[in-house]
């Protein structure tokens, strides 16, 4: 049976982004920034959203440098008066939302269930998962009204393989990837997408700015396939991509961006 052809306009001139952790805590781009400036570049207009307004007021000069269009707001993603503010932002500046980017996450407390301290974790799965419901739930009414939206969020391979020497950072990161699905089947109906994004061993500012050896950032770079470090571009070009028309007749997906690295074991 023949079938029509489909083709898409990568361009997303007129669609309005939210992205939070839009900025990077030392020099340099992590994935929030990334994703900032390819959207921007691409056409949309670009709510930064940071706890932080110096981290963020850096990749709006970025963007603007660049001649895109973009604001910044500081945002403690954990409030949901913050997260209520910044989408009641993006109205009122640009009149509606089309993508939302979950970005924002921490390493949260060290340690296992035997020793790991209980007011940090409750904090850190407020930052690493409670956020991402948040900002989608003051996001997803403007889109259903249009009947069009992209939600993606951040995981981490993290979340889909064990071995992580701490219990919080791979709990909320295997939340944040079955939030994803449960998100894509509730608002499907809505024309709402919904997908993830689960990097691997990227080299970002929130990284390197907490101190690394170069015999584990080596260690980082061969576990996977590919024997090559990833950067926040890597994750912003997958985020741009599901952000957008291309990846239309994709939701409830969860893509690793890992270089290969849980694909499976290295064959010598």
């Amino acid at each position: 049976m023949d079938q029509e052809a489909r083709t898409f306009d990568r361009s997303l001139q007129g669609r309005v982004a939210l992205v939070t952790g839009a900025g990077s805590r030392a020099d340099g781009v992590g994935n929030g920034r990334a994703t900032a400036l390819l959207l921007a570049r691409d056409g949309a207009r670009v709510l930064l959203l940071d706890s932080v307004a110096e981290w963020a007021q850096a990749t709006q000069e970025m963007i603007a440098r660049e001649g895109g269009q973009a604001q910044l707001q500081v945002c403690d993603v954990s409030r949901d008066a913050d997260c209520r503010e910044a989408v009641e932002q993006a109205v009122r500046t640009w009149g509606r939302i089309d993508i939302l980017v979950n970005n924002v996450g921490i390493a949260g407390p060290a340690g296992t269930a035997v020793d790991l301290d209980l007011q940090d974790w409750d904090m850190a799965l407020r930052v690493n998962v409670t956020s991402m419901m948040l900002m989608a739930r003051h996001c997803i009414p403007h889109m259903a009204a249009q009947r069009r939206g992209a939600i993606v969020n951040i995981a981490s391979v993290a979340g889909l393989i064990g071995g992580h020497p701490s219990l919080l950072y791979p709990t909320s990161k295997g939340a944040v990837v079955n939030m994803t699905r449960a998100m894509a089947a509730h608002h499907g109906a809505q024309g709402i997408r919904v997908n993830c994004v689960a990097p691997g061993m990227v080299h970002t500012p929130m990284v390197y700015a907490r101190g690394m050896s170069d015999a584990i950032r080596e260690t980082r770079r061969k576990r996977s396939f590919l024997q090559t470090e990833g950067s926040g571009w890597d994750v912003g070009h997958a985020v741009r991509y599901l952000a957008s028309d291309e990846s239309g007749w994709v939701t409830g997906a969860v893509l690793p961006v890992d270089a290969g690295a849980t694909a499976g074991r290295h064959s010598y």
